[in-house]
């Protein structure tokens, strides 16, 4: 099965339409499955005087609330029913993740068939139990969280009435950008084998080499985190990948997937021609006459490969020769 690769546009559109067609011009050339933005009124997910996360006073207007900043990063209904069918003529997946009630109905009546469900939304019993109820395929980011906060936030989705072959849990962690002693990149495992669910992991680091690493481990599922320009202003530019970062991004995953193979050790089609050149066979270390007792004195291993397998050497230490060989004769 493929890697399904996300490119999380979220809110680095910065409220603009224009911005937004851009951001999947850049994903689809990139060859990524899908593109996700982010869904959400936010009068339903931030009291007025909320505060911004730490990066995020780093990034925005210090001054600004969490709910003035969110205020701005809203994307309409009328540009969700856009940007889908905008991605349809890319080939690439639309995808987005609701924060509130409201928007969780807006994606379903929009004929989303995957939804990403945030970091911050699994402790939100009410919403867990709604997504649930949709049965659709689900992939749960677990930023922030424990094992017991996993176990629990699947065993609503599973009650509420999603398949548990549908969900895919994601390991991330939240900070923009993550710092690499903070992965953890095990803990991915940790909740595959724990859970006995597909697993992947959400990156936030600055670099692409986590997420390579991430599907050499195993991960069904990346979702990575782009931009047009690190220098625009918004929250989460500075910890996104820029055009070019991500198509790499793209391209050493598709290569890695390659590389793994099926497991099954044996020579690859392209190394059988190496074989007869680079192993070696039992050949004459001198001139031998039929009769002759073979010995560590007239037997040596020399290339090509092309004769006696080595490894029978024992066969042949201490019998008499059946013909004349040459120096260098394969025996």
């Amino acid at each position: 099965m493929s890697v399904f690769i996300i490119a999380e546009a979220g809110v680095n559109h910065n409220g603009s339409f224009d911005v937004a067609k851009k951001l999947i011009d850049v994903a689809s050339s990139a060859g990524v499955d899908a593109i996700k933005f982010q869904t959400f009124k936010a009068a339903n997910i931030a009291t007025k005087k909320t505060q911004k996360a730490i990066y995020q006073k780093k990034t925005t207007n210090k001054k600004e609330t969490h709910f003035n900043m969110l205020k701005k990063l809203e994307l309409s209904v009328e540009m969700h029913k856009e940007l889908i069918l905008y991605c349809r003529t890319k080939k690439i997946i639309f995808l987005s993740s609701p924060f509130d009630h409201e928007s969780i109905e807006l994606l379903k009546d929009l004929g989303l068939k995957i939804f990403k469900i945030p970091s911050g939304e699994i402790t939100n019993l009410p919403y867990l139990r709604h997504i649930g109820k949709l049965g659709k395929k689900l992939i749960l980011s677990t930023g922030m969280s424990n094992m017991d906060e996993i176990k629990n936030a699947l065993n609503v989705l599973i009650d509420s009435g999603t398949k548990k072959n549908n969900i895919t849990v994601l390991h991330a962690n939240t900070e923009y950008p993550t710092a690499m002693e903070d992965v953890n990149l095990k803990a991915m495992l940790t909740i595959g084998n724990t859970f006995n669910v597909n697993y992947g992991y959400s990156d936030h680091t600055a670099g692409i080499e986590v997420d390579i690493a991430a599907v050499a481990m195993g991960a069904t599922c990346v979702e990575k985190h782009f931009t047009l320009d690190k220098n625009m202003k918004g929250p989460d530019h500075k910890a996104s990948l820029e055009p070019y970062e991500l198509k790499a991004m793209v391209k050493a995953i598709r290569n890695i997937e390659v590389a793994l193979g099926n497991g099954i050790k044996k020579p690859s089609r392209s190394e059988l021609s190496n074989l007869r050149v680079v192993r070696k066979s039992i050949v004459a270390k001198k001139a031998i006459k039929k009769g002759d007792i073979l010995s560590t004195d007239n037997l040596t291993i020399k290339r090509p490969g092309k004769g006696v397998n080595p490894m029978r050497w024992d066969e042949f230490i201490g019998t008499k020769s059946k013909k004349n060989y040459k120096k260098d004769e394969l025996i």
